[in-house]
């Protein structure tokens, strides 16, 4: 188990972004990232994605369109690796995995898989038992941190329904976040050996009607 000391957010250095300003800003400053690294960490079990047919698939009941849908997509995912290769960054994505896995976690399981097969995001995942230490407190946030200069808290629903998020850009904020969850990452297991263990054999998901 990881014993780490889960950094603060001060809150009165902390700028309130909506959803739609949240996504300007960060693609604003993803896309100005020059040979630096990124990294998130994903939390929550559950998330209601906006704008995804696979997801849209998957909450139909439809688990065979929505992985169809996962594999229709890898040109596009290849062609954006070329062109964080391009620009020097590299995305490194931890997700915590609590088992049984939630319908969501398994299929999100077959999406970071891809990622990670066509180059453009380097994924582990972490057991939440893992990170038990860390948690004292409640379970540990959505967190991102771009180029090592901007780090976002990012917000959810009660149902995980995206609500925006909360950025930081105070040096020493960013920086401790960043050791932070670099260290939760070399705990982490490259989720493609992850996933033929744990996932690859799993029936499709019951998901229950809403």
């Amino acid at each position: 188990m990881l014993d780490l000391h889960v950094p603060p957010f001060p809150a009165e250095q902390g700028e309130r972004l909506l959803r739609d300003a949240y996504k300007r800003d960060f693609w604003e400053r993803y896309d100005a990232i020059r040979d630096r690294g990124s990294w998130k960490l994903e939390r929550r079990q559950h998330f209601e994605e906006q704008g995804s047919a696979s997801r849209d698939a998957l909450t139909r009941g439809d688990w065979s369109e929505a992985l169809r849908l996962i594999e229709e997509r890898r040109a596009d995912l290849l062609a954006d690796a070329r062109e964080d290769a391009r620009r020097g960054s590299v995305f490194h994505r931890l997700r915590v995995v609590e088992e049984p896995l939630t319908p969501y976690v398994q299929w999100q399981l077959h999406s970071l898989r891809q990622r990670a097969d066509v180059g453009g995001e380097k994924i582990r995942t972490i057991r939440a038992e893992a990170v038990a230490a860390s948690e004292t407190d409640g379970p540990l946030p959505e967190v991102v941190v771009l180029g090592g200069q901007t780090l976002y808290q990012v917000l959810y629903s009660e149902s995980g329904v995206s609500e925006g998020a909360v950025r930081y850009t105070d040096a020493e904020i960013v920086g401790r976040w960043e050791g932070y969850l670099k260290e939760l990452y070399g705990a982490g297991e490259d989720v493609r050996s992850y996933f033929a263990r744990e996932v690859a054999h799993l029936p499709a998901p019951t998901v229950k009607a809403e």
